[in-house]
C-alpha cells in the first residue's frame, strides 16, 4: 500500500477497509483510486467492491489469497496494443479466465492550475502512448509512471506548476487537479479489452457466442506452427488473436497466446485443439468466457 503517493493511501485504505469485510464481492484491480481499471470494475459490476493494487501481480495474488473474489486486467488497448503480459502472469497465477469487458478510453490532461503552461506530462506507459501525438505536437514530454492516477495523485502532492498528468477525468476530481484539456487520446475510438480472472474456471451457457483464451508451445522444429494452426482452419474455428512471446533464455522453443471462436466440448474446437497439440510440447487452456462483443465480421 505504501507505494501509492501519500494523498492516495487515505482512499486506498478505505476501499481495502471495505473489501476486506466482504471479499467474495471484492474485485482487484492494478491502480489508484480514479484509474481506468478502477473504472472498468465499477462498469463491469456496479456492485463490487474495488480493491486498489499497485501491480499487476499483486492484483492476482489478492486473488489467490482470498482478498478479492476476482481481478480485472486490461490486457490490449486498440491504439497501442498490449497492456498486460497476460500470458505470463496468468499461468503462474492459477486463476482462470471467467468474462472479458471493452471499455472506451478517454484521456485528460491535468495540473495543478488549467493556464499552466505544461512541459512535462506523466502517466501509465499505455496512456503515453495512446496520445503521443498529441504531447509530440504541444512538445510536452512524456514520463512514465506506475499508473494513471497514481501519476495524478503525484502531481497534485508535488509543487512543479509545468508539470501534468494524464488520466481519466474522475482522477482530477479526486485529486484536486485542473483539466487542461480533455480527450486527447489520438483517436476518438481508443478502446481497452480487459479481463476478468477468478480462482474457478468458468462454464457459460450453451447459447451465446464464447471465447477460449490459451498457450502453447510448438514443437521445435520446421513448420510446427504451419501445421499446429492447420486444425483451425480446417475445422472451422475462428482465431481472433495469435501472439508470440520467448519464455526462458534458451530462445529455442517460441509460445504462444490465442484467442479462439468456441469452446472446448464444440466437436470442431475438439478436433482442432487435438491436432494442435499433436504438433506443441504443451497446450493449456487459460479460460472459456461469453463474448462481450462480436468478432466475426458481419456479425
Amino acid at each position: 500500500m505504501d507505494s501509492f503517493p501519500k494523498n492516495a493511501l487515505g482512499m486506498v485504505k478505505k476501499m481495502s477497509d471495505e473489501a476486506t469485510k466482504n471479499p467474495l464481492s471484492a474485485m482487484a484491480f492494478q491502480g489508484a483510486p480514479g484509474a481506468n481499471s478502477h473504472l472498468a470494475a465499477m462498469e463491469f459490476e456496479p456492485d463490487c467492491l474495488p480493491l486498489p493494487c499497485f501491480s499487476f501481480e499483486d492484483a492476482l495474488e489478492s486473488v489467490k489469497l482470498g482478498l478479492a473474489g476476482s481481478a480485472i486486467i486490461p490486457i490490449e488497448n486498440s491504439l497501442h496494443g498490449r497492456v498486460a503480459d497476460i500470458h505470463f502472469l496468468l499461468p503462474e497465477s492459477g486463476l482462470h479466465i471467467v468474462a472479458e469487458y471493452f471499455m472506451s478510453i478517454q484521456h485528460c490532461l491535468m495540473a495543478k492550475s488549467a493556464d499552466a503552461k505544461i512541459t512535462t506530462a506523466m502517466s501509465h506507459p499505455q496512456a503515453l502512448g495512446q496520445c503521443r501525438h498529441y504531447l509530440r505536437r504541444q512538445n510536452i514530454i512524456p514520463v512514465a509512471y506506475a499508473d494513471t492516477a497514481a501519476a495524478a495523485a503525484f502531481v497534485a502532492q508535488n509543487d512543479d506548476a509545468q508539470a501534468a498528468a494524464i488520466a481519466p477525468p474522475l482522477a482530477a476530481q479526486i485529486y484536486g487537479l485542473q483539466p487542461v484539456q480533455q480527450s486527447i487520446e489520438d483517436r476518438a475510438d481508443n478502446m481497452t479489452r480487459f479481463v476478468i480472472l477468478a480462482p474457478e474456471a468458468n462454464v457459460p451457457e450453451p447459447n451465446g457466442p464464447v471465447m477460449t483464451t490459451f498457450i502453447f508451445e510448438v514443437k521445435n522444429i520446421p513448420a510446427a506452427l504451419y501445421k499446429a494452426m492447420g486444425g483451425f482452419a480446417t475445422n472451422g474455428v475462428n482465431m481472433t488473436k495469435l501472439e508470440s512471446y520467448q519464455q526462458g533464455s534458451s530462445f529455442s522453443a517460441t509460445e504462444f497466446y490465442a484467442d479462439i471462436e468456441g469452446a472446448p466440448g464444440d466437436p470442431p474446437v475438439d478436433r482442432a485443439l487435438e491436432e494442435l497439440a499433436f504438433h506443441c510440447n504443451s497446450v493449456r487452456v487459460l479460460g472459456t468466457y461469453r463474448q462481450a462483443r462480436p468478432r466475426t465480421v458481419g456479425a
